[in-house]
């Protein structure tokens, strides 16, 4: 015998409560654990001070540890594989570098896919890279430089802070926009492409901005220009590659990633809490110390600029036949 039953217009509304209650419930107790942040190079570095600050900030605003994890190697590849195996939960977040971007087309057989792999919450500093040159170097600006480059085809060295870093990319897209021939030589990290630098031994370096800009200050590195799209309040003197070659753009930043399925509500709270912490006077101004800014950004827009990157770096790596080491 069947039965008949009548559902009417509050029945409906309480399945829908009920629906939404865990996830407003999920939202109101994240985090009731302590929270892993896996970044991919070692303490002591502009990426993991600035993950530490927000750490920290998201720690006393959330009243549960933000634990920072070193896992250096691979190019940052360990650090993110080990997020993109981790449960999604919110518990297990990636400081995603934009190093992020030019790996996919560096290493092909990489167990994981960035874009596909992974939801981007909220971004935490930008830093320009510097065109910068040893003050033998007889050039005073981006024009000059190229036109002693293309004066002296292959007699000029270019530095990087490792091959395939975004260093090297830099120089690499300088080279083919400007059609210049320098000679480019890379290093394990920006400390002994600096020491070079100085010394002469290398000519010419697109630099992170923290590990020169006291030398640019003192004058014992000439600072060329600058690559992100608008100046750099640190050194707001110093014009931009693009002011002369238009379009053109490379600069360093770092972000919190976290494991796509992670629930949204998870993703937009932490987003809403480090942009709060984007903006705090205390936070802003250890960033400037070394030469970095907030980078304050929607979950959407850095998905975007993911995908922007990873198809602009790959071009210029398969142009310039770039091979990871």
């Amino acid at each position: 015998m069947s039965r008949c039953w009548r559902f009417g217009r509050r029945d409906f509304l309480s399945l829908a409560a009920a629906a939404v209650l865990p996830r407003v419930a999920r939202a109101e107790t994240y985090p009731a654990r302590p929270v892993h942040m896996i970044i991919g190079f070692p303490p002591g570095g502009a990426t993991d001070i600035a993950a530490r600050l927000i750490g920290q900030w998201l720690s006393d605003r959330l009243g549960q540890p933000f634990v920072i994890e070193s896992r250096p190697g691979a190019a940052a590849n360990l650090a993110t594989e080990a997020v993109a195996r981790a449960a999604p939960d919110g518990y297990t977040l990636l400081v995603a570098v934009g190093t992020n971007t030019i790996n996919p087309a560096l290493y092909p057989n990489l167990n994981f896919n960035f874009i596909r792999d992974f939801a981007m919450v909220a971004g935490i500093l930008r830093t320009p890279l510097v065109l910068e040159v040893n003050p033998a170097v007889p050039v005073n600006s981006v024009p000059e430089l190229i036109a002693y480059a293309k004066a002296n085809p292959g007699k000029l060295t270019i530095g990087s802070f490792g091959t395939g870093s975004i260093s090297h990319i830099a120089g690499e897209m300088f080279k083919m926009t400007t059609g210049t021939d320098m000679v480019h030589v890379p290093y394990r990290g920006s400390a002994p492409l600096v020491v070079d630098l100085l010394g002469g031994q290398v000519q010419v370096a697109f630099d992170n901005m923290p590990p020169s800009i006291e030398h640019i200050r003192a004058g014992r590195l000439r600072a060329l220009a600058v690559t992100t799209a608008t100046r750099s309040p640190a050194l707001p003197d110093l014009p931009t590659v693009a002011d002369f070659l238009p379009g053109f753009e490379a600069s360093a930043w770092a972000a919190v990633a976290v494991p796509k399925a992670t629930p949204r509500d998870i993703v937009d709270k932490l987003n809403a809490e480090i942009n709060a912490g984007l903006v705090d006077p205390k936070i802003l101004a250890r960033l400037a110390d070394f030469g970095a800014t907030a980078f304050v950004a929607s979950p959407a827009e850095l998905d975007a600029l993911v995908v922007e990157q990873t198809e602009k770096w790959g071009r210029v790596i398969r142009a310039a036949n770039i091979k990871a080491d």
